[in-house]
């Protein structure tokens, strides 16, 4: 029996040891994998880091070979058009019915469609002339200098590209140059169409914002520009992009907030999920104003966010002529090799670009089936914000009045007496648009 007991327990001793030591091979196994997995991880890592950094020099390469094409391709079609001129002048003397050879095709541009000549050069450059001086002008009327100093929250600077200076409007064509100025930073083409990136995060890798004092210094010598959108047509824009249906999961709070502030509901019965209306926005941004509050980056007015009436832009381009501006301006800056011609990026991303909605309809097309929600002592309060605007870049707002509802629910349900509906409005001046903008900028 005791040989039998002891044995029993040895046994088992036997086993615990053994137990033992295999949960301690299964434990250093484990971490062995895991530190292998991480380990790869970091590799890839490392990888695609040293593949971004290195891919610019393959875009400037892969772009300088496409000058030189071109170049090339230039050159012969001048070779070929000399004889054929000599030919033409030499049987002029016998005949002048000869035609004089066709000029070479135009070189590729940003828009097929838009082909560049010396006189569209100079036509637009007397437009952007224009456009300067109205600005201008209404700055000095108004003394608007004072009032909004340099904001440069939004400035990009790039000072290897012949000191280019831009102010980043959003919902005014934005995402194309902030995709440009990706291309200045040195990105490769493949790599933004593929990056899960936000174009504004790696842009401001590469360009960080620039102190005041480093932006004042640099602005006599650089090429600045912005561009500029019909105001109510931005807000617009920014309202179907970032609030309509609740589908932007960053603004969804946002609009839960205005929905909650602003609409009615039956007592007792849930909220409605479809997101805030366009004339519930706009009630929002009228009492956000009246309070002070700052308004969000993408539908805060130009004359705060980028102060154009404080910082002297050598161009103001528009939405309107947006793929002659931009020619003019990549011209004007040099960067004919690295901006034209670029290209194309997936569907995905050109929607993204044009800021089109997902069926393709612009904000311009919808104006005035949303602004017909609108009464018109709405849009006399809406027009108190972004009036200053519509002076600086001469766009004309007198249109919207034609589009919304003559006088409110409450006006038309009051005494008799109240005025015919095709009277007009006094529409707010600019002075009280600019009423408690200073710490609108974002």
């Amino acid at each position: 029996m005791l040989i039998r007991l002891r044995y029993g327990r040895r046994l088992q001793t036997y086993l615990k040891i053994g137990a033992c030591v295999l949960v301690g091979l299964c434990y250093f196994a484990f971490l062995f994998r895991e530190s292998l997995n991480a380990y790869e991880h970091r590799e890839r890592a490392t990888a695609a880091e040293l593949e971004a950094e290195s891919e610019p020099s393959k875009q400037q390469l892969k772009l300088k070979r496409q000058q030189l094409q071109r170049q090339r391709i230039l050159a012969k079609q001048q070779e070929q058009g000399k004889p054929i001129a000599g030919g033409n002048a030499s049987a002029g003397s016998s005949s002048s019915l000869v035609a004089a050879p066709p000029p070479p095709p135009p070189v590729t541009t940003l828009n097929p469609v838009y082909e560049y000549s010396e006189e569209l050069h100079s036509r637009t450059e007397r437009e952007l002339q224009r456009r300067s001086e109205h600005l201008a002008a209404v700055c000095d009327r108004y003394k608007l200098q004072e009032k909004y100093p340099p904001n440069p929250w939004e400035f990009f600077v790039s000072p290897g590209h012949n000191n280019l200076v831009w102010c980043n409007v959003f919902k005014a064509a934005s995402s194309t140059w902030m995709y440009y100025f990706n291309i200045l930073a040195g990105y490769d083409v493949k790599y933004l169409q593929r990056t899960e990136t936000q174009p504004l995060e790696l842009a401001r890798k590469r360009f960080p914002r620039p102190e005041l004092g480093e932006l004042m210094e640099l602005l006599p010598s650089a090429l600045s520009f912005l561009f500029v959108r019909d105001p109510f047509e931005r807000i617009l824009s920014a309202y179907r992009n970032k609030l309509e249906g609740n589908k932007n999961t960053f603004y969804k709070a946002l609009g839960n907030k205005i929905v909650h502030r602003y609409r009615k509901r039956n007592l007792g019965g849930p909220w409605p999920r479809c997101g805030p209306t366009f004339e519930e926005f706009v009630r929002f941004l009228i009492a956000e104003h009246a309070a002070g509050k700052r308004f969000d980056e993408h539908w805060a007015p130009v004359y705060s966010f980028c102060t154009p009436c404080s910082v002297n832009f050598t161009i103001i381009g528009k939405t309107e002529t947006f793929q002659r501006d931009s020619e003019f301006i990549i011209r004007q800056a040099g960067l004919e090799s690295l901006l034209l011609g670029l290209g194309k990026l997936p569907q995905r991303k050109q929607r993204k670009i044009g800021n089109q909605a997902r069926s393709g309809v612009k904000s311009e097309v919808l104006v005035e089936r949303y602004f017909a929600d609108l009464d018109r002592s709405t849009l006399d309060q809406l027009l108190k914000i972004y009036r200053i605007d519509f002076e600086l870049f001469d766009y004309d707002y007198r249109r919207y009045y034609d589009m919304v509802h003559p006088w409110s629910l409450e006006q038309s349900t009051s005494a008799s007496g109240a005025p015919a509906v095709g009277s007009t409005s006094t529409t707010p001046s600019i002075a009280s648009a600019g009423h408690s903008t200073q710490g609108q900028t974002t």
